[in-house]
């Protein structure tokens, strides 16, 4: 787990001395995730550079370093992240003449990518990887993305020069870095809270598509290649479905989980995991725990809020396992302290309200560890999320109707406001009681006029309902997968085409994002054994759908299997999430900062339109609704826009590459106690 970076110059104007000089400082911009080392490779006469900062994992010596030569000269990578089937690569390697130097998985890639070429080697691989990859005799440059999208790996042209890197940070020191605001991406994040479609804030600025390889020959003219497609796969396994029962698929899951979380504990570094006491990060727990010798250690994040806080959950599973367990809760002041610094570490505009929470986890598991597991990607196969049941009865029960009765439907929903289902729906048992009724009432009124099932999701998921009315000028991208495109209709089951499109979308740009900005943060690495691309994620869109969800029922194999390891009583509870009581601080520790980037001025300044934002913004603090997603979106915007976003795309006074340590000691002050 590391961070790359490095440029192509067209012209080939720069001496070497001055591109080693300027890659180095791009990747010291990324110190954070790499701070074990540093190295840089440029060669003049092709006007292309390679840095890299290294967080060392497997084999520590000095032979793992990067960028990587391979052993014939032909062939320089700089690479992000774990491969798990190294050793089963290397002896077909050895037998084509290779010998290898170390036991990297860096040299295997390497050597893998010039024996086989660039495509046949990705196909080979199983792992999270970004990786750039010259070929000195064909002057061609390769960057990789892995399956899922596990990895980051930003690239623009600018100017004469092509920029690639973890993060947007790392090409900021080049001297062609321009930075300029991208409107339409701005009306995307708006939506959803993250950055849409591998898009990037700079207008220019973009993701290489997760299982693609982007090549550049010596004009700099970019050719895409698949190498994996999430919803050419999906509708392959579903033409061959799993054919056993269910005590059959129980098995062949446990057998394939448990294989990839063994390959995910190879490390020569202390290890742990994350635990929240729910489905999936417990199964993962469980089988860390069967494998292991001695207690594996596990980390987890408490609230004084009760409605917040899993960390007594997470406590009892952590019992029961007999791990080795620590918990951290968190108060308004530790979030105060740490918020404004948020853009420092996502680097981009990012309002998943789990960011904060996430980056204490990372960082409370990295005073002890230096790899940590997780449950990532159990919702999104195996159907976790309750707003697939919700969303299925919008888009397609209530799809049937005719047009005039779901206007009588969305009006008579309307017709009661937010705060009046509300008080309706407090006559409920507690058990019983949705939260936000009056919020949701008002969405699906929203979406009955909506007629594809796929934008009722994508209406279910916005924060703003028309983001596009705050960014004047900008028109708001949408991807062919919300309208039917990008072979999702392949899929007659609609939770399962609803999978895919979180697959597709929000597992990458959020989910996955958020992981690798908050634990590079504090130079952890986080592995995902659920998104073992090969094995598991194929078996899942295998299973029959019934196998996933049924009776309204999430992820009903999965716990099956989890009953193998922790009692069904220990997890089972609504889905919580991993939260923070945003609501509550923004009334409260956070409503000076907040009140400051919300007003009037500070939006204009913004280009965006104040009026909707405050009025959301009182109702807020009033009380009488709970704004808290849709504000989250603006606040992060603001506050990002504050630290980054300058004429040069600078802030004054910010040093590239300065270290984020410091959540350590918030997260260890006096407002803060840890239990075991």
């Amino acid at each position: 787990m590391c961070g790359l970076t490095g440029f192509l110059d067209l012209k080939r104007a720069r001496p070497r001395a001055e591109m080693l000089r300027i890659v180095r400082a791009m990747a010291d911009a990324m110190l954070h995730r790499g701070p074990d080392g540093g190295g840089a490779w440029a060669d003049e006469a092709s006007g292309v550079a390679l840095g890299h900062r290294r967080l060392a994992i497997v084999d520590l010596t000095p032979a793992g370093d990067q960028p990587m030569v391979s052993a014939s000269g032909r062939t320089v990578i700089a690479y992000n992240g774990e491969i798990y089937n190294a050793d089963e690569i290397r002896p077909a390697l050895e037998a084509r003449g290779v010998r290898f130097r170390g036991h990297s998985d860096t040299e295997v890639i390497v050597e893998a990518c010039e024996a086989w070429g660039v495509p046949e080697a990705m196909r080979r691989i199983n792992g999270m990887f970004a990786i750039a990859v010259w070929d000195r005799f064909e002057r061609r440059l390769h960057l990789v993305r892995d399956r899922l999208g596990i990895k980051p790996l930003y690239w623009g042209r600018m100017g004469d020069t092509i920029l690639f890197g973890s993060q947007p940070k790392a090409l900021r020191p080049h001297p062609a870095w321009r930075s300029e605001i991208d409107r339409d991406s701005l009306a995307g994040f708006l939506r959803f809270a993250y950055l849409p479609g591998r898009r990037s804030i700079h207008r220019g600025l973009a993701q290489v598509e997760p299982g693609r390889i982007l090549s550049f020959g010596p004009d700099g003219t970019p050719t895409s290649r698949t190498y994996w497609d999430a919803a050419t796969v999906a509708a392959a396994c579903a033409e061959r479905r799993f054919r056993g029962g269910e005590a059959e698929a129980v098995e062949a899951l446990d057998t394939l989980l448990r294989d990839a979380v063994k390959r995910r504990m190879v490390a020569d570094v202390p290890l742990g995991a994350f635990l929240s006491g729910g489905v999936d990060s417990s199964l993962i727990v469980g089988i860390m725990q069967q494998l292991s010798s001695r207690p594996v250690k596990t980390f987890s994040i408490g609230f004084a809020e009760q409605d917040f806080d899993e960390a007594p959950h997470a406590a009892r599973v952590a019992r029961h396992l007999g791990t080795d367990h620590e918990a951290l809760y968190v108060s308004p002041e530790q979030a105060l302290a740490l918020v404004p610094r948020l853009p420092e570490w996502f680097d981009e505009p990012f309002a998943d309200l789990s960011q904060v929470a996430t980056l204490l986890v990372a960082d409370l598991a990295r005073s002890q560890v230096t790899v940590a597991l997780s449950g990532d990607g159990g919702d999104e196969l195996f159907a976790g999320y309750p707003r697939y049941g919700f969303a299925s009865v919008l888009g397609g029960r209530l799809g049937v109707l005719p047009a005039g009765l779901r206007r009588g439907l969305a009006g008579a929903l309307r017709g009661i406001s937010p705060e009046g289902w509300d008080r309706l729906a407090a006559v409920l048992p507690g058990g019983l009681r949705p939260k936000r009724t009056g919020d949701r009432a008002h969405k699906i009124a929203a979406v009955l006029d909506l007629a594809e099932p796929e934008l009722v999701y994508r209406q279910i998921l916005s924060q703003w309902d028309r983001p596009g009315d705050l960014v004047p000028g900008a028109t708001e991208p949408v991807e062919a997968v919300w309208t039917g495109g990008g072979g999702i209709r392949a899929l007659d089951d609609l939770v399962e085409r609803l999978q895919l499109l979180d697959v597709t979308t929000y597992l990458t740009d959020d989910i996955l994002a958020k992981v690798d900005r908050a634990t590079m943060a504090v130079s952890l690495e986080a592995r995902a054994p659920m998104l073992d691309d090969h094995r598991v994620v194929e078996f899942a869109w295998r299973l029959p759908p019934e196998l996933k969800h049924a009776g309204g029922e999430g992820k009903r194999i999965l716990k099956r299997v989890l009953d193998r390891y922790v009692p069904r009583a220990l997890v089972e509870r609504p889905k919580q999430g991993f939260e923070i009581p945003i609501s509550h601080w923004l009334r409260g520790g956070l409503r000076d900062w907040a009140e400051d980037l919300l007003s009037a001025s500070a939006l204009a300044d913004a280009g965006i339109e104040a009026a909707p934002v405050r009025r959301r913004w009182a109702e807020h603090l009033s009380g009488t609704r709970n704004w808290q997603y849709s504000l989250w979106t603006v606040l992060m915007f603001q506050e990002w826009r504050r630290h980054w976003a300058g004429d040069a795309g600078r802030v004054s006074g910010h040093t590239p590459g300065a270290s984020p340590a410091g959540t350590r000691a918030v997260a260890a002050s006096g407002a803060a106690r840890a239990i075991g």
